[in-house]
């Protein structure tokens, strides 16, 4: 695998081939890289819709509209689009969650080891939650997911369009997001593109090593 090529030829995706679907075994691939995308203290802070047909992809699209119209192709044209939601809260009943699942995933040597990582994820949330930050900090962990798709996507071939151009409140009325504690993220297109993409002929274009690495 040469990892600086793929980098290099990953793109964002202006167009997509409507006619072209992932795989099945492909695309779950995809969904297992944002399952396990990394969080700080483990914490997991969000939730992923997906739609891989015309009628879960148009629900999305009703949030590409008016100024945003230009992303409503790439939603509809691409093979599967995910909305990434970040939790607004991280209550005690969901953090009781996530230590009983690392208890049965075996994380624990023993009941010790489960209680003072269980006091130490939901002293780092109090902290958050003191400092009024929570739904930012979520948001943040959030992005740590999709970065982990964008690059499993061009390790698998596939196509990826990130898009924040929508509409937050028509996304959330459409998906039910602030009745479920969730705010919408980010919105990912996953495909190929099509003939019509001028961005997958375009040399990449970034500032220099020295302009943004300095060594200590």
């Amino acid at each position: 695998m040469d990892l600086i090529n793929i980098l290099k030829h990953r793109h964002t995706t202006k167009a997509y081939d409507k006619e072209r679907k992932i795989p099945a075994p492909i695309a779950a691939q995809l969904l297992e890289s944002l399952r396990y995308s990394p969080s700080s203290v483990n914490s997991q802070p969000w939730h992923f819709f997906v739609a891989d047909n015309d009628a879960g992809k148009a629900r999305i699209a009703k949030a590409t509209s008016g100024p945003f119209a230009f992303n409503a192709p790439r939603v509809m044209d691409a093979s599967h689009v995910v909305v990434l939601s970040a939790r607004n809260s991280l209550p005690a009943d969901y953090l009781q969650t996530l230590a009983d699942q690392e208890q049965a995933d075996g994380r624990y040597a023993n009941e010790e080891a489960r209680a003072l990582a269980h006091k130490g994820r939901s002293g780092f949330v109090g902290l958050h939650e003191q400092a009024g930050d929570v739904p930012t900090w979520t948001q943040k962990q959030t992005y740590i997911a999709q970065g982990f798709l964008l690059l499993s996507a061009a390790l698998l071939g596939v196509d990826a369009t990130p898009m924040e151009g929508f509409d937050a409140s028509i996304l959330s009325t459409e998906l039910g997001l602030e009745e479920k504690g969730l705010s919408p993220a980010v919105i990912v297109a996953l495909g190929y593109h099509s003939d019509a993409d001028f961005n997958a002929s375009l040399p990449k274009s970034r500032l220099p090593e020295k302009s943004v690495f300095s060594h200590i």
